[in-house]
């Protein structure tokens, strides 16, 4: 059997007996490894002594130069899964995780020469372009595999695979700074070996994860689980082609949804340590304000597992009305926590938040299901991850530059986030209005039993619907 058979999705329909909760460890074989984005920050510093070791050279790097590798990354995270949503929906979960390991490991390897030789646009094209397509491709791969696998309770089971995602900075971060470590000398810092290592074992455990996902045989389903017969409410039996799902309202309100949700929780996760150490001067050490970040990527993790899990419940749109109105109230607390002086308050406001912001990434792959049917839906999530790029341009941007200004114009330190907070309470109050007017997908956009672009995995446009 050669390679590209071995990728094939024929090959990857799994045997009578298989265990479907074999599938959601694929999956975090993949998600764990490219979660390491959210710990990328650790090599900022150290990269900004390549040549001066101790400190920064003259020919040394800024940190507003490195600080663009993270940016360009998860731009091209929110593009290529937008580009590559069809052929990863069609080519199958083994094909799509195979491809992002070969990405992310040549983003680490084309990284560490660009290391080598000091040249910064290396490190971009490397980490940024190719690791930002990996990131684009591996998050969306499992994704409809695993609602097929798992009809009964679809949040439940991306939520397993998502937290994957928010959780792997837990084991690239401590590990990263180990390996730099291990490979710094008193003449050299060892950025450019750790990621060589870094490449080697995250290719591994993807190659692993590729190995294992399997995708249902045509109508399987679990035991005892009986499909219902008819749409209830925003849960539809009918599928959605992917290009269609663009031209329905409901695509763009979810994208707003999700963009003012990810908006209002990432401006704060990347400024968390500063904040905390502004808004309680002399009581958030640096060290404690480290402990906060780490404490906040645990409940980003769980918050991925549990609120998705708890859609199965009561809903998607339901879960997302608790983000919109709890959210509001927390982000309107947080200045008050500050004036009375409560880190406890204000630990507590943001933990939840955060839990939230974790909860909204894990909890759509679900609603789009709701909304547009299985056929598609890993597909239509990459296009939707695009809220994600933007989102991550508004959020930080928000946040930086609000203080900033608030900031040269005399506002205490302690005070400066204030705006900000009811800004991002008032986003939410638009992603409120937004999921409310989320209904059913119109009739005339449901795809049509004898449609060709729908009755095989590898059918095309040129199969016009009748």
């Amino acid at each position: 059997m050669s390679l590209l058979s071995f990728l094939d999705r024929n090959h990857t329909i799994a045997r009578p007996g298989f265990s479907r909760w074999m599938v959601p460890p694929a999956a975090l074989c993949v998600h764990l490894c490219i979660g390491q984005a959210y710990a990328y920050s650790v090599f900022n510093l150290p990269m900004t002594k390549l040549i001066g070791i101790t400190k920064s050279a003259p020919d040394d790097w800024k940190l507003t130069e490195l600080g663009w590798i993270f940016s360009i990354a998860i731009f091209f995270l929110g593009v290529s899964s937008a580009v590559f949503g069809r052929w990863v929906e069609e080519g199958g979960p083994r094909r799509a995780m195979f491809t992002a390991a070969c990405c992310w490991a040549g983003g680490f390897f084309i990284s560490a020469i660009g290391v080598y030789i000091h040249t910064l646009w290396v490190i971009y094209l490397g980490y940024g372009v190719l690791g930002g397509i990996a990131l684009g491709i591996g998050y969306i791969s499992p994704v409809s595999t695993l609602i097929k696998w798992f009809p009964d309770r679809p949040g439940m089971a991306t939520g397993m695979a998502i937290m994957g995602f928010g959780g792997g900075a837990f084991i690239a971060s401590p590990l990263s700074v180990w390996l730099m470590s291990r490979f710094t000398t008193p003449t050299h810092v060892g950025v450019a070996e750790t990621f060589i290592v870094l490449g080697i074992v995250y290719f591994f455990f993807m190659i692993v994860g590729s190995i294992i996902v399997r995708v249902p045989a045509p109508g399987w389903k679990p035991e005892g689980y009986v499909a219902p017969t008819q749409s209830v409410g925003l849960i539809t039996r009918n599928d959605v082609f992917v290009y269609d799902a663009l031209k329905t309202p409901q695509f763009w309100l979810i994208w707003w949804v999700l963009c003012l949700n990810v908006t209002a929780g990432i401006g704060v996760l990347g400024q968390a340590s500063a904040m905390s150490q502004e808004m309680f001067p002399g009581r958030i050490t640096p060290v404690a304000a480290a402990g906060f970040v780490g404490l906040m990527s645990l409940f980003n993790m769980g918050g991925r597992f549990c609120w998705a899990s708890v859609s199965d419940y009561i809903g998607r749109r339901n879960t997302y009305f608790v983000f919109m109105v709890l959210g509001f109230v927390l982000y309107c607390l947080v200045p008050y926590t500050g004036s009375v002086g409560s880190v406890v308050g204000f630990v507590c406001a943001f933990l939840v938040i955060i839990s939230m912001y974790g909860g909204g990434f894990a909890t759509v792959p679900a609603y789009l299901k709701d909304m547009f049917g299985t056929r598609y839906v890993g597909a239509i999530h990459g296009l939707l991850l695009t809220a994600w790029s933007m989102a991550g341009i508004f959020g930080p941007v928000l946040v930086n530059y609000i203080r900033e200004y608030n900031v040269t114009h005399g506002v205490p330190n302690a005070q400066a986030y204030n705006t900000t907070m009811y800004i991002m309470a008032g986003l939410l109050v638009i992603g409120f209005i937004c999921n409310f007017l989320v209904k059913a997908v119109d009739a005339r956009f449901h795809m049509q039993e004898n449609d060709a672009r729908g009755s095989e995995p590898g059918a095309t446009a040129a199969g016009a619907r009748a």
